[in-house]
């Protein structure tokens, strides 16, 4: 895929994701995003299995695992401050100010996944074929609901639409800023092994993906449109070579 196009994905992935709320008056607890949020969590869980760890084991490294942990440790650190927005999580309370903590926590979390699609473009960590695409869609799928919930949280604020729109603009350029870094700065030159920040990258996805898939309905219920939306996602990704 060409870079350019990445990029455009990429911001408007986000932007998609504020019309959403702005024009169809979604919101992060309406129906179509918890499905939607089934599907991209199902999508991630496939990536991380089919595409993503073989691509970290494929030269013989044998201690990713501890990345992959650390990885998903980090993301524990980062919900911390953003309430769990990441899997679609938002506590809206009407009249409130921006929450700049949760907005910085998200937006460290959205660099910090754009660094190994930068990696990839250049060369850096040698991968298949498919593994542009599938980290590539896998940050589409999620980003979509991620902005949802965002937007809802920022039209509740006290920021006006403007502003509002301005701050989510803000948001949708971390991840290409990510692939910025990826292209410039190589695990190898911080003295890192070149899977290291794929493979936290991975463990973070690893725990938004089970957080979403593992998190019950209304009344504890694991409902059939939901897991149907998982499988759906699941068997996307397994198409993808």
């Amino acid at each position: 895929m060409n870079i350019s196009l990445v990029f455009i994905g990429l911001i408007a992935s986000v932007i998609i994701g504020g019309l959403v709320v702005t024009y169809l008056n979604a919101t992060n607890k309406s129906q179509f995003i918890k499905l939607a949020l089934a599907f991209s969590g199902g999508f991630l869980l496939a990536i991380i299995f089919q595409h993503l760890i073989p691509d970290i084991y494929a030269d013989g490294q044998a201690k990713m695992g501890i990345f992959i942990l650390l990885g998903f440790l980090v993301q524990l650190i980062l919900e911390y401050f953003s309430g769990g927005i990441e899997h679609g999580h938002v506590h809206v309370h009407k009249g409130q100010p921006l929450p700049w903590v949760l907005f910085i926590s998200l937006s460290v979390h959205s660099i910090i996944e754009g660094i190994p699609l930068g990696n990839e473009y250049m060369g850096i960590v040698n991968t298949h074929e498919h593994a542009h695409g599938s980290l590539f869609w896998g940050i589409i799928f999620h980003q979509v609901p991620v902005a949802i919930a965002l937007m809802t949280l920022l039209i509740n604020t006290k920021l006006s639409q403007l502003q509002s729109w301005l701050v989510l603009s803000l948001f949708a350029v971390m991840t290409p800023l990510g692939v910025l870094l990826g292209f410039t700065v190589s695990p190898a030159e911080l003295g890192l092994d070149v899977h290291v920040i794929l493979a936290v990258v991975v463990g973070m996805f690893l725990h938004i993906s089970t957080t979403i898939i593992f998190e019950t309905t209304e009344n504890h219920k694991f409902n059939l449109m939901k897991l149907m939306s998982i499988v759906v996602g699941c068997g996307l990704a397994m198409l993808m070579y």
